[in-house]
Parts: structure tokens; sequence; C-alpha cells
């Protein structure tokens, strides 16, 4: 999940009149973890941008009514909210064009067509250079806190010692709270589709991530073995004991 330091998700305010696209880039933002709010009206995106404080705007230049350029402007004569970063989109893609949207007060000017990935990557580069502080991706859950940057985790402020495949089942399972994964999806997703590993390596992966969660025997387990199903990452306020659990491990999917 992308996250302040202060484990708020990453807010984005996307204006986009154009609903497909609209559609598409909220997709791909929540999927990565930002809370995002959007709008189509570029007089509504002020009121939102003034309202909601987002981190960052992802702002198209063809607007009805207020056009993205005067948007931007606005913004930037608001002392409140003079300081948000802006990332403009436009199928002008000339370089006077370029050059009017960046005088404009954007941060960034991306030309259509382009990939999410693509925008994705110029948030975290303009977080990075303007606000760096909002650069840093956290997850947390239940008193785990992953930094991806400097890929260390802590469980209530003590550090666990994770294998690089233990990190990558952990954060997997980090992103997708309460989701139940089979074996199959965590292979997938962890070692990659073009990776030839027995299905049952991920009972034993498994098994070395709980015991590295409760590395004291106190800790409530949160990765549940789902029967006839897989495995999810879940509370566990009975503070039931999963480690040992082999049988359920045998019916997982």
């Amino acid at each position: 999940m992308a996250q302040l330091k202060n484990n708020e998700r990453i807010k984005v305010l996307i204006v986009e009149d154009e609903v497909a696209i609209m559609t598409l880039l909220r997709y791909n933002l929540e999927k990565e973890g930002f809370a995002v709010i959007t709008t189509g009206n570029g007089e509504e995106a002020v009121n939102l941008i003034k309202e909601n404080k987002p981190d960052i705007v992802v702002l198209d230049w063809m607007l009805p009514g207020m056009t993205g350029v005067e948007v931007c402007k606005h913004v930037r004569w608001n002392q409140d909210i003079k300081n948000t970063p802006i990332i403009m989109l436009s199928a002008r893609g000339e370089e006077g064009d370029r050059i009017r949207g960046l005088d404009s007060g954007a941060d960034d000017y991306m030309v259509k067509p382009f990939s999410p990935p693509e925008l994705i990557a110029r948030i975290h580069a303009v977080f990075r250079r303007i606000r760096p502080s909002l650069s840093e991706k956290v997850l947390e859950f239940s008193g785990i806190f992953m930094d991806l940057t400097t890929r260390k985790a802590t469980r209530d402020g003590v550090e666990v010692h994770l294998s690089p495949t233990e990190f990558g089942l952990l954060r997997h399972l980090m992103e997708h709270p309460g989701r139940v994964f089979t074996r199959e999806q965590l292979l997938d997703s962890v070692w990659g589709h073009d990776i030839y590993v027995e299905i049952r390596t991920v009972d034993v992966h498994i098994r070395r991530l709980r015991k590295a969660l409760n590395y004291d025997g106190k800790q409530p387990d949160l990765v549940r073995t789902v029967r006839s199903a897989g495995y999810a990452l879940e509370e566990n306020p009975e503070g039931k004991n999963y480690i040992n659990d082999d049988s359920n491990e045998d019916d997982a999917a």
C-alpha cells in the first residue's frame, strides 16, 4: 500500500472528463494502494483540492468549463494549496504545449496515450523530487510494518528477519489483507510465472514466515490456512496458533 509516514494512504485526485480513462486510472492507482478521488469538472477540482488536500493531482488539460491550465494557475495562486503537486495530462504533444503546461505551474506533463504504470512511476518521481517524505512506501497490518525501500520488516517495533522469498510472500499478503490465495496464485505472484517450483514449497515458506512473525511464541498468528482454499493474512483476536497446523495445510488449495 502506498502510504505516508503516518501510515495514511497517499491521496490522489484525478481530474478527467473521459470516463473510460478515469476508470482505468482509478483502477490502477487503487490497485497500487493509493486513495483516489475523481472529478471531471475543473471548478469542482479546485474545491476538492481545497477541501480534501490531496497529496497529488492528476489533471487533464481539456476539461469542460475551467480548463486544466486554468485549474493549475488557480491552485498556484491560492496560498493554502499552492504547493500541491500536479501532473498534467494532454493529447497536445507539441513543445509549445508542454512549455505552456509547465509554465502554468504543473510539476510534470504527460502526453496521451500513456500507460498507467508510467503514470505511477511519474507520481513517485514527483514525490522524490518535490516531497521526498511521500516517496517512501510502507505497508502496515496489525502491528507489522514493511518498509519496501529498505526492505525491512518489524512487528510491534521488533525487527523480523526474513529471507527474500519470505519478504516477497509477506509483501504480497499485506498488499491484499483478508484475501485468500491458492498455492498456485502465490507461486505465480511471488516466485513468477516462468519459474518452476514444487507447489509444496509454498507450505514450507508459509511455515517459516509464521515462525519469523511469531519470534517469541507470544504473538497471535496472522497467516491463516483456509481449508480447501489457500492462505490469507487476517486479524486473529483469539490468538489461534497455526504454526504447527499441518492438517490444515494438507487441506489447503
